[in-house]
């Protein structure tokens, strides 16, 4: 749908009506940044669904979840004058301009990885202890893997290429087995976790998301499982009373719907 208002003047609308429900909504009234992180969280997983399903009316819609929540969360912290919308933009501003001096300033760059660097060294320069300060400790483990191995690469410190990645994945797999024959679940949890963490670094030298493939690898299952469950439906049985060979012959059926 198209609009005459400028993005200002939406944006200023959205801040009016983020306004009008705080004051007035019973709901909106008793929330805080705590009791919005659950509904955040679900709002970001939604706009990934759309992103996956390449639903670009559903993306619209959920980055607009995504920015009310933001505006949201800067109202109730203006309230105590800890910040406000207009400082989040500020700052978000400012900090993007510091962080590409190859635009704003004199700095020279040659590729992306030279950008990449840049932007690992201004952080450190502007107080963050670790190049992995930045990955943020709540954030799924699979993903969180793949954020601090890219971030390890952006200072150098790396495989050279997959080859090795993959030597190194069938050395933790070797690892995993002793672990599983000394029937000791803290080292087999420890050498699992290792098992996945090569894993993960292998879909980064192959250029791969691991969260995507996974995803898609769900889809397969789930859509091939509820072939299953349909067919012993058709024949009017229950899948814990039908054989394992039964299902496995519809599993292979699956395959070609």
């Amino acid at each position: 749908m198209q609009t005459s208002k400028t993005a200002g003047e939406s944006f200023q609308a959205l801040v009016e009506l983020m306004d009008t429900l705080r004051e007035n909504c019973p709901w909106d009234k008793k929330q805080t940044i705590q009791s919005l992180q659950k509904y955040t969280i679900e709002e970001l997983y939604e706009l990934m669904d759309a992103i996956n399903e390449n639903d670009l009316d559903g993306v619209k819609e959920e980055l607009g979840d995504v920015l009310f929540h933001t505006i949201f969360y800067s109202r109730i912290a203006s309230e105590t004058s800890e910040f406000s919308i207009t400082d989040v933009i500020t700052d978000v501003h400012d900090k993007l301009v510091r962080r590409h001096p190859h635009i704003f300033g004199n700095t020279v760059v040659e590729n992306e990885e030279d950008v990449k660097r840049n932007w690992e060294t201004i952080k450190l320069s502007e107080g963050k202890k670790s190049v992995l300060s930045g990955v943020p400790s709540a954030m799924p483990a699979l993903l969180k893997a793949y954020r601090m191995q890219q971030k390890a690469q952006q200072v150098g410190f790396d495989w050279n290429n997959h080859e090795q990645v993959r030597e190194k994945v069938k050395e933790e797999l070797n690892e995993l087995d002793e672990a599983i024959q000394g029937n000791e679940k803290s080292n087999i949890e420890e050498e699992f976790g290792d098992v996945l963490f090569s894993i993960i670094n292998l879909s980064r030298f192959l250029d791969i998301d691991p969260e995507a493939c996974l995803e898609k690898t769900n889809k397969k299952f789930k859509k091939r499982f509820e072939f299953i469950e349909h067919q012993a439906k058709k024949k009017n049985m229950s899948l814990d009373s039908t054989s394992l060979e039964e299902m496995e012959k519809w599993w292979v059926m699956a395959k070609d719907v």
